[in-house]
């Protein structure tokens, strides 16, 4: 999953972050479902777009680094990430339902 190479994504991190979020770690709930929502190649191919490091990436996410300006761009490309892929989730699941529903009818 994941399909943030070569969209041309312009993202502006003054409107995704605001000065309050700097210098802390990320909410619980972006975490979770960052972490729910994303997958090591994301964060590999992040990593290598935004010249930030895999393993600060996940730190922000596990919240045991705090985000700063010079990581917010990765965070913001994983939340886009992240929602592509919730998504991408949601459609699977559904065709599966549906599938497996199949086989659950009398």
């Amino acid at each position: 999953m994941g399909s943030v190479k070569n969209l041309g994504l312009v993202i502006n991190i003054d409107r995704v972050f605001s000065k309050e979020d700097f210098g802390k770690p990320i909410s619980e709930q972006l975490s979770t479902a960052l972490r729910r929502n994303v997958t090591k190649n994301d964060y590999a191919n992040i990593a290598s777009r935004s010249n930030v490091s895999f393993s600060t990436i996940r730190d922000v996410v596990y919240r045991t680094n705090s985000l700063t300006k010079s990581n917010a761009m990765a965070i913001s490309l994983l939340i886009h990430a992240a929602y592509e892929n919730s998504i991408a989730f949601k459609l699977q699941a559904q065709g599966d339902t549906m599938f497996l529903n199949t086989f659950l009818k009398v």
